[in-house]
């Protein structure tokens, strides 16, 4: 029997998350923005394969060929190459012992010995550092013996303050320490807390790969790109490795005093003191997490790196339409003239998607005249298209290259292509998000403001000045192209084509009903 149900990114979990419900997340978005952006979200994938990278979507295969028709080394070598070295780096772990406590009837003991085995079953084998966060004034002695006797660092910290101060240590390690690298969390706090901002630091520098273990499964999908999570118990519970203590260094640190310790008794007996006791009220940690990106700009002029590489530009133009009375053939100027602004050189490639049976010819004139490709695809399944044609564009091609997206729909799943092989990023929307966006970009424009410099432009009658077509007409619906705009139309009038987009129209309402059903059944029944 098939089944047709909501179809969330994959994600490596010991068992089926409730990614399910991750389109239920509240987001800060306008009506029509949140709509397109859960379209976003239900990009289908039906057979993944193996070899597909954990937490991305399936598509299509794309192979990037040489002028022979041959297999080159391409991104896909890349990913490889810096997965691989990420596996004999360092591996870092922070631990929130109040949110995720040693189990009770399993020893303290087999906290390293279990993350290590965790990890050595996953083929990393770099060495791992282990800090304990918690206040340790109510964990039992005997615990953090167990603890400093492994090797596990322990921290002494307020528990509203836990987070923070995790987080803090943590930008401090990334840098010190430069990927590849491996980064471990055990909190449950992380779609709540550090999700938003991670996500954004691990846009702006690769090469970590974020593993997760929590005691209470997420609730929705993150945007962080994690690699493994684990249930906490589950991972106590499974594989270990010997571990050496004559090789290990352990730290009682306490962050109030600034102060480390190498014994237990001297820790224990400074948390105890009155020095330590007005130290905690003179010097109050922050209980909200400090965020890195918050306050980062936008619009950065190009790196040399970036300022002659290529553009690559996806439009959707339901959400940004062509202005009316705006000549369609300034589009591309308007785009060029805004990147050279920032010292872009490079040479742009545009595709345009809408449903182009409602696009007045003399625009799709206009556009092809100037070298950009029009894609034809109806509102239902616009931005599954566009993700798809993007990854594909991301699998023949390499940094350095900037890709741009103009709609309205751009959130975790683009965030998370960027975390695993960064391309530099723009951004164009019909209205501008009222928060800031989890997506890294390095400019952002509203769209109209972007053509205000050329909008007096006033189209005139395109039938006395009509210049030979230079770029290409896709049918997204059928996967087929042609090169002439007058077969282009033609083929989107056929009988073959419009018996695409009624079987496309009639899955997407199997698929909303059973989907609907199915939330019923799971959170009302």
């Amino acid at each position: 029997m098939n089944m047709i149900m909501y179809i969330a990114p994959l994600t490596p979990h010991d068992d089926p998350p409730l990614s399910t419900i991750s389109a239920m997340r509240p987001k800060a978005t306008h009506g029509h923005q949140q709509v397109r952006q859960h379209e976003f979200m239900s990009l289908q994938h039906s057979h993944r394969s193996v070899d597909q990278p954990l937490g991305l979507p399936w598509v299509r295969p794309c192979v990037k060929l040489d002028e022979g028709g041959k297999q080159t080394r391409g991104q896909g070598l890349e990913r490889m190459s810096l997965d691989a070295a990420a596996k004999t780096g360092k591996i870092a772990v922070w631990w929130d012992m109040k949110e995720c406590p040693v189990p009770e009837g399993i020893d303290a003991h087999r906290v390293r010995p279990s993350i290590e085995g965790g990890f050595k079953e996953l083929g990393y084998s770099g060495p791992v550092s282990i800090t304990a966060y918690g206040d340790q004034k109510q964990t039992p002695e005997y615990l953090l013996r167990a603890l400093s006797s492994t090797g596990v660092a322990v921290v002494h910290v307020r528990s509203e303050s836990t987070c923070a101060v995790m987080y803090e240590h943590m930008k401090n390690w990334r840098e010190e320490n430069p990927p590849p690298a491996t980064m471990m969390i055990i909190t449950n706090q992380m779609l709540d807390v550090f999700d938003w901002d991670l996500a954004r630091l691990q846009q702006q520098r690769t090469g970590y790969h974020i593993c997760l273990a929590y005691t209470i499964r997420q609730r929705a999908e993150l945007m962080v790109d994690t690699r493994k999570e684990w249930l906490w118990e589950k991972l106590l519970l499974g594989t270990t490795t010997s571990t050496s203590a004559g090789e290990l260094s352990t730290v009682f640190h306490c962050e109030y005093c600034s102060l480390d310790c190498q014994s237990l008794n001297c820790f224990k007996e400074h948390l105890s003191t009155k020095k330590h006791q007005l130290q905690e009220v003179v010097r109050p940690k922050p209980t909200e997490l400090v965020s890195a990106t918050k306050r980062w700009g936008k619009n950065y002029a190009a790196t040399p790196e970036y300022a002659t590489a290529k553009i690559h530009v996806w439009w959707d133009m339901f959400c940004c339409p062509i202005p009316d009375g705006y000549d369609a053939r300034r589009v591309r100027p308007s785009l060029e003239g805004a990147f050279k602004e920032l010292g872009y050189s490079g040479p742009v490639s545009i595709t345009a998607f809408g449903d182009h049976t409602q696009t007045p010819k003399r625009h799709l004139q206009a556009l092809s005249s100037t070298g950009i490709d029009v894609a034809h695809a109806t509102l239902g399944v616009i931005s599954p298209r566009i993700f798809e044609d993007l990854v594909e564009w991301r699998g023949r091609n390499t940094t350095p290259a900037t890709m741009m997206i103009i709609s309205d729909g751009v959130e975790e799943l683009l965030a998370q292509l960027q975390q695993r092989i960064k391309f530099n990023l723009f951004w164009a929307y019909s209205c501008r998000p009222w928060t800031m966006s989890v997506v890294l970009t390095s400019a952002e424009w509203l769209w109209d403001s972007l053509l205000a410099a050329t909008k007096r432009h006033v189209l005139r009658n395109c039938s006395a000045s009509v210049v030979e077509s230079t770029g290409m007409f896709y049918c997204k619906l059928c996967y087929t192209k042609r090169t002439l705009l007058d077969k282009f139309i033609k083929h989107l009038s056929s009988k073959k084509h419009l018996s695409e987009e009624g079987c496309i129209t009639d899955r997407r309402r199997r698929a909303k009903k059973n989907r609907l059903f199915w939330l019923k059944a799971s959170f009302f029944s």
